[in-house]
């Protein structure tokens, strides 16, 4: 599975991937919004899990590489996660620090959001967040999403969960 857009390619990612994405997921500044910290065994646990989803689900989180020199920045997929009680598909993403505010997680964000559109039958996708994470939310927005619900929980405190449907999905391409 590959996907291209204009400035990257998003790809399957494997244990060759494992320095590039502890330099992501290892870094406090990007997941002080998530509920622990990754170390080596969580991040080797992180590609398993996505190398599983892969032949379970045909989906997963991929590997956000530059298409200009193949560099890694993060990742950005769909998965199926637990969201206030109910498994829905969600699109996640994490970008390393230096490569943010470049529009990056939008132009990745925005190409898994088509791929599940045009390839899955999922009628809604969402993106969920600790109450505080508004980077994320912005990118949320940025790519179609709106604000569809907020709750209290044990690991975030409060979550904000945001939701783009097939129809918007239609109409927001029709604009673009």
């Amino acid at each position: 599975m590959k996907i291209e857009t204009n400035r990257l390619i998003l790809r399957e990612m494997n244990m060759d991937d494992y320095d590039a994405l502890y330099a992501v997921l290892a870094d406090s500044d990007i997941m002080q919004h998530y509920p622990y910290s990754f170390d080596e065994k969580r991040v080797r646990n992180w590609i398993e899990r996505n190398v599983e989803r892969y032949r379970i689900f045909g989906f997963g989180l991929w590997a956000v590489c530059l298409k200009d020199t193949g560099e890694m920045i993060g990742d950005c997929g769909l998965t199926m996660q637990n969201i206030g009680g109910v498994i829905k598909p969600e699109i996640g993403y994490h970008i390393r620090k230096d490569m943010q505010r470049k529009g990056y997680a939008k132009e990745a964000a925005s190409a898994v959001r088509d791929w599940t559109f045009e390839n899955t039958p999922f009628g809604e996708i969402f993106s969920y967040m600790k109450y505080t994470n508004e980077p994320s939310a912005k990118s949320a927005v940025s790519w179609g999403c709106h604000q569809v619900d907020e709750f209290e929980d044990e690991v975030n405190e409060r979550t904000k969960v945001f939701a783009v449907t097939r129809e918007e999905w239609m109409h927001l391409k029709g604009r673009e």
